[in-house]
């Protein structure tokens, strides 16, 4: 995979975090809630894996 192709994909998971955390906001997630958070840190562990080991794409 080259490193182009790798941004578009981690780009495509943050836009998903964000996404995550406008639903995070929305007041009758009830029980759901629990699994938003757990999916945002999750990405945030992806994210910042993928920034320790290829620091030099610029992310």
């Amino acid at each position: 995979m080259d490193v182009q192709t790798l941004k578009e994909r981690i780009a495509a998971v943050e836009s998903k975090r964000n996404y995550l955390l406008q639903l995070l906001e929305q007041p009758n997630l009830g029980n759901l809630r629990i699994d938003v958070n757990q999916a945002l840190e999750e990405l945030d562990d992806l994210i910042d894996e993928y920034r320790r080991t290829f620091p030099q794409t610029g992310l």
